[in-house]
């Protein structure tokens, strides 16, 4: 009797795990770039992850610091931004990255025009290299969805 009550507990205890592991799951809805599988298998990386109303966008990058190369990336982030109908206005946190910040700071108006004047928390930060190896420039962003 004991035995039958010690594996009755352990398969309720094991029912109770798996029904809250399925409750932690955490929702994501994904876009890359209009890819169907919504991701890059090859190096592991989607554009654009939607978790409740955040939206979480990976970096964009240029391969030079001028004001084209800032518009273009800025450009493409905006497009990453509309695939949830959101604009530059729904942006509360930008990191940037730059292997020349005395450039990003000289052409730091093909930034701000983006903004519209409504800037969000940023962090710049000059770095050795980037990931693609000939890239001078990547902006990350947070942007948050109105309920």
């Amino acid at each position: 009797m004991k035995k039958l009550l010690v594996l009755f507990f352990l398969f309720q205890g094991a029912f109770l795990l798996t029904i809250q592991a399925q409750n932690n799951t955490i929702k994501k809805d994904k876009w890359h770039w209009d890819d169907p599988l919504k991701q890059d298998t090859s190096a592991g990386y989607v554009q654009v992850v939607k978790v409740d109303n955040v939206l979480y966008i990976s970096g964009a990058v240029a391969m030079d610091v001028t004001a084209a190369g800032i518009t273009s990336v800025y450009r493409a982030l905006e497009k990453s931004l509309k695939s949830y109908g959101a604009t530059f206005q729904n942006v509360v946190k930008e990191n940037l990255y730059t292997t020349d910040m005395e450039a990003m700071k000289r052409y730091n108006d093909a930034r701000k025009v983006f903004y519209k004047g409504d800037y969000p928390a940023a962090t710049w930060m000059q770095v050795a290299r980037l990931f693609m190896h000939d890239a001078r420039l990547e902006v990350e962003l947070i942007a948050h969805l109105p309920k």
